[in-house]
């Protein structure tokens, strides 16, 4: 700490109490990628499982008599 005239001048790490290791940027990193890897693999397995198209579209009718 330090003082000139009035005024009381202290460093950033005294005044905030401890040291930032920007252990934060790290988390944050990590739980985004980890995010997009989850979804997308819950969408490219989604997509995989569905069956696949034979054509043409099957309207809700035909789907109901088990033409789809």
């Amino acid at each position: 700490m330090e003082r000139i005239g009035e005024e009381v001048h202290i460093p950033t790490d005294e005044a905030r109490g401890g040291e930032t290791p920007h252990i934060m940027r790290y988390v944050l990193l990590f739980s985004i990628l980890l995010a997009i890897i989850v979804l997308s693999t819950v969408w490219i397995v989604g997509a995989w499982q569905q069956a696949p198209s034979k054509g043409d579209p099957v309207t809700a009718e035909e789907h109901a008599l088990g033409g789809g």
